[in-house]
């Protein structure tokens, strides 16, 4: 017999991530707080055995969701395929600069890693004065200048620069070589996948004296030289039987993975936000500027503020998004 759970919208508990290249932008803009001091990544909504997200509200006030959904897998919609939640959302704070690295395709990590590729977007929170993303190649590099450069151990001579400010945004598919370069804030959407391909990591020593490993032959197998319009076409491919978004969306992403779309209340006349968040597919609020507000919906109403993220059941039918904020909304 299937349990049918109550639907509201869900404040998430973060899980905190401790890394080497931690910064601290999330304790100063978000007040979020961990047992170490520099947080490298806040995972907002994650259903995984190496970081679980918990309710922080409501009736189910310290489930995990996994536990939530396997009560009534209905609530992540009839899009979903997945037996866990499909994606991860995340804030990533990049007090150092990251690995130089790849992601699997789906194909290429179920052959050789048991689970799905990686696929993700980055939408950019912050980003000090010259803070910069590797993305992708020079133009000119073709694949045999590519696995030439890291032979050589001269690949920095061949990637691709590109200064960012707040609201830029990347779609990084499986196979893009990217890193996130230091003094940066950025939400993360991808895949419910933590598989990491590391190129090069500037020869750091971890504390415990030794460095992290590198995945040569595994990243070159997966490496691919995409052109600027491949990207955009995967960026906005689409998935048939998607839901539209509403009025005020600003569409950021639109692949076959997700879509992510950002809105803001409180400004240009936009009092707030109404969304339909059928049966087809969940929805994922992750607030990244503004003040205060709420989300409201199944006959609840959820107070949030920026750096927090709800995820809202599937089939709650129409929610509102009241204050002044902005935020994306995540969806399948």
């Amino acid at each position: 017999m299937i349990t049918v759970m109550e639907k509201y919208p869900m404040l998430m508990s973060p899980v905190f991530k401790n890394i080497i290249w931690g910064g601290n932008k999330l304790h100063e803009k978000y007040e979020k707080k961990a047992d170490f001091m520099n947080i490298a990544e806040s995972w907002e909504i994650t259903v995984r055995d190496d970081g679980m997200s918990v309710i922080a509200n409501g009736e189910y006030s310290g489930m995990t969701l996994r536990e939530y959904i396997k009560k009534d897998r209905t609530v992540l919609g009839s899009a979903c395929n997945n037996e866990d939640f499909p994606l991860l959302i995340k804030f990533i704070d990049s007090g150092d600069d990251l690995s130089v690295q790849v992601h699997p395709s789906d194909t290429y990590a179920r052959k050789h890693e048991n689970q799905s590729g990686k696929t993700e977007m980055w939408y950019v929170v912050q980003a000090e004065e010259n803070s910069q993303l590797i993305y992708g190649a020079i133009s000119e590099c073709t694949d045999g200048d590519l696995r030439e450069a890291v032979a050589c151990e001269k690949l920095n001579e061949v990637l691709n620069r590109v200064n960012i400010s707040a609201g830029d945004v990347y779609f990084i598919p499986s196979g893009q070589i990217h890193a996130i370069c230091r003094g940066a804030l950025i939400a993360e959407i991808q895949q419910n996948s933590n598989i990491t391909y590391r190129l090069f990591d500037y020869n750091r020593v971890q504390n415990d004296g030794t460095k992290r490993e590198l995945h040569i032959k595994k990243a070159l197998e997966c490496i691919k030289l995409y052109s600027e319009e491949e990207i955009c076409a995967l960026r906005f491919e689409g998935r048939d039987g998607r839901r539209s978004a509403a009025a005020e969306a600003d569409v950021l992403c639109d692949c076959k993975y997700f879509r992510v779309s950002k809105y803001c209340v409180g400004k240009r006349g936009i009092k707030d936000v109404c969304l339909n968040v059928d049966r087809s597919s969940f929805s994922a609020l992750l607030f990244t500027d503004g003040e205060q507000g709420d989300v409201s919906g199944g006959g609840h109403i959820t107070a949030v503020k920026p750096g927090d993220c709800v995820f809202v059941p599937a089939g709650i039918g129409e929610i509102r998004v009241g204050g002044t904020l902005d935020f994306l909304v995540c969806e399948l």
